[in-house]
């Protein structure tokens, strides 16, 4: 099992993930994606910069980047439970 990479900042918790490295290999904007997600594009933002989401989230951005659940560790890899 991998172990969760989670840095400090100023009191807030940072989870690495991959959202923003495949929207872009797939040219995708963050407005699209949030479109194709059903969120904000700020959220996008938020999720980008490592900031935690809702897990319900995580499977809107996961599915939005036309990818399935099981492919979820390539997204969110700390995140094992999504």
């Amino acid at each position: 099992m991998k172990a969760a990479i989670t840095f400090r900042m100023a009191g807030t918790d940072v989870n690495v993930n991959n959202v923003k490295k495949i929207r872009e290999e797939r040219l995708i904007s963050k407005m699209e994606l949030a479109r194709l997600a059903e969120v904000s594009p700020i959220t996008i933002g938020r999720i980008e910069r490592g900031e935690s989401c809702r897990m319900e989230t995580k499977r809107k951005i996961i599915l939005a980047l036309q990818l399935t659940l099981e492919d979820r560790e390539k997204v969110f890899p700390d995140n094992v439970s999504t």
